[in-house]
């Protein structure tokens, strides 16, 4: 069974795994708070979760790598190992 989005369409937009999961939970995050203030009901986290992914992969949100990152910079490093 494929999975839509592909892991590997995804990798190529965010770089790193560490972007990909930031943007992701930062999005879904935003969705989650849009939602709730659309309507008394949130959206639950899977959904939100989808949601941010599915737009990652068609473009509408793109991930700006940051500068000087520590953390990110420490991530990299282990995927290239």
């Amino acid at each position: 069974m494929m999975l839509y989005p592909s892991i590997i369409d995804l990798m190529e937009k965010a770089g790193s795994r560490y972007s990909l999961v930031i943007a992701a939970a930062k999005r879904a995050r935003a969705i989650s708070e849009e939602t709730l203030k659309e309507t008394e009901v949130g959206m639950d986290g899977a959904r939100s979760i989808t949601e941010a992914v599915k737009e990652i992969a068609d473009g509408s949100v793109m991930i700006v790598q940051a500068e000087n990152n520590p953390a990110e910079e420490e991530a990299l490093n282990e995927d290239q190992e």
